[in-house]
């Protein structure tokens, strides 16, 4: 597990204590947070700050060819709201930090705090986007009276975010990944791509042990009556020119397509707005969400390149050479969306789907009002009244589109769950 770092600041020199720090799990949810202080030094302030960031890194990761090829975007969500999260914590200390906790006299602005660390965070991570975050920040700040408490906020946030940015410099992101060698799973149509992140299961994590800690049991075997009744559900609703998938399905394949981490950000962030959030529980909702996103990942990585189970478009297309008689085999099959690259075995979609249902529904309760929109399908919105029904429909958006089976959905959804639940009673909600 991490370890904590408690950082002693005066107004220029350090001392670092390390310790080891067991947070409290708390399941009840929590809609707002009574801080340490008085409302002059913004403790009290909206979580706006702090989903102004989350937007602006949306912004740059759907921005084409902004995101390193190579580095997972989870990496970046997590780095930015550990590093709000910590600097806010320092101050209000009603607590325990995710890493870093810096000693900040009683004064400090909160809200300073929080805009400067998400800032810091996002230059060194983008760094051709300065202008735009230094506007942004110049903005924030000027919402801020001048004084004491906004400098020493200041302070804290840059503090906190060169100490984690530190820290991650040496997790292994940066590491050449190993070329891809054929095995079970082989290449799909139709560009045959080499996949790009066949060892991101080593990074290191940011709150699990390692990312096989939870990894999951074998898939059945792909000659067994289970694999191959999953497997024909997918031939038959998932393909191109499918007759059995309905309108709305197709839609809600559609629907889903983009990258899951993104969308369920901004279903945290309307979530937040709707429950009017305080910036304390704004920074910890992002934190607990983007941590548990980040180590999903790692962990989703690395089950699916110890496995290698290979993708319907190839299970089906080499039915015959699989040993499945039950499975009538299709070489010109091809799926509704193409194939995303890397083995199949969990489903993506499935594990982050997973932690997110279990993190906003630690804050919000499970039962809510959701109104989400697509950036692949503008001007269709979808409602739920639950987060566990956002999980089902984003999983079963996977069969739809013809990239995964129910038992890769299913198995990815409670290796996502897992590791939220580790992530909250790591930070408590």
């Amino acid at each position: 597990m991490k370890k904590k770092t408690w950082i002693l600041a005066s107004s220029l020199g350090l001392v670092l204590v390390v310790v080891s720090v067991v947070a409290t799990l708390l399941l009840t949810p929590v809609l707002t947070t009574k801080a340490r202080g008085t409302a002059t030094n913004g403790v009290d302030a909206s979580g706006t700050f702090v989903i102004a960031w989350n937007k602006e890194l949306l912004k740059i990761v759907k921005t084409p060819g902004a995101q390193p090829a190579t580095i997972h975007p989870t990496r970046s969500y997590a780095i930015l709201h550990a590093a709000i999260y910590d600097a806010v914590v320092s101050i209000t200390g009603d607590a325990p930090a995710y890493l870093f906790s810096v000693a900040a006299p009683s004064g400090a602005r909160a809200d300073a705090a929080a805009a400067q660390a998400g800032h810091d965070a996002l230059v060194a991570l983008y760094p051709k986007w300065k202008a735009a975050l230094d506007a942004q920040l110049a903005g924030e700040l000027a919402t801020i009276p001048s004084g004491a408490g906004k400098q020493q906020g200041i302070q804290v946030g840059q503090t906190v975010a060169t100490r984690l940015l530190a820290t991650r410099a040496t997790d292994g992101s940066a590491d050449k990944a190993s070329p891809f060698v054929p095995g079970n799973y082989q290449l799909t149509p139709p560009k045959f791509a080499a996949p790009v992140f066949t060892t991101w299961g080593n990074v290191t994590p940011f709150v699990l042990n390692n990312g096989a800690q939870f990894r999951p049991g074998p898939p059945p075997a792909v000659t067994s009556q289970a694999y191959i009744q999953a497997l024909n559900e997918v031939k038959s609703l998932g393909q191109n020119t499918s007759t059995t998938r309905t309108a709305d399905q197709t839609v809600i394949a559609k629907f889903w397509a983009g990258p899951i981490w993104n969308t369920w950000n901004e279903i945290a962030e309307n979530a937040a707005l709707a429950h009017h959030t305080n910036l304390e529980t704004t920074a910890r909702l992002f934190a607990v969400l983007n941590l548990s996103f980040a180590d999903s990942t790692i962990a989703f990585y690395d089950a699916k390149y110890f496995y290698q189970l290979w993708r319907p478009v190839t299970a089906i297309r080499l039915a015959k050479t699989g040993g499945n008689p039950a499975v009538v085999g299709d070489p010109t099959w091809t799926p509704l969306a193409a194939t995303a690259l890397d083995p199949s075995y969990p489903s993506a979609h499935g594990v982050i789907s997973g932690d997110g249902a279990v993190v906003l529904s630690a804050f919000f309760g499970n039962q809510d009002h959701i109104r989400l929109t697509s950036d692949v399908l503008p001007g269709v919105v979808r409602t739920f009244t639950s987060y566990s029904d956002v999980t089902t429909e984003a999983g079963l958006s996977r069969i739809y589109a013809g990239q995964h089976t129910r038992i890769e959905v299913q198995v990815g959804s409670q290796l996502g769950q897992t590791v939220a639940e580790f992530v909250i009673s790591d930070l408590g909600v």
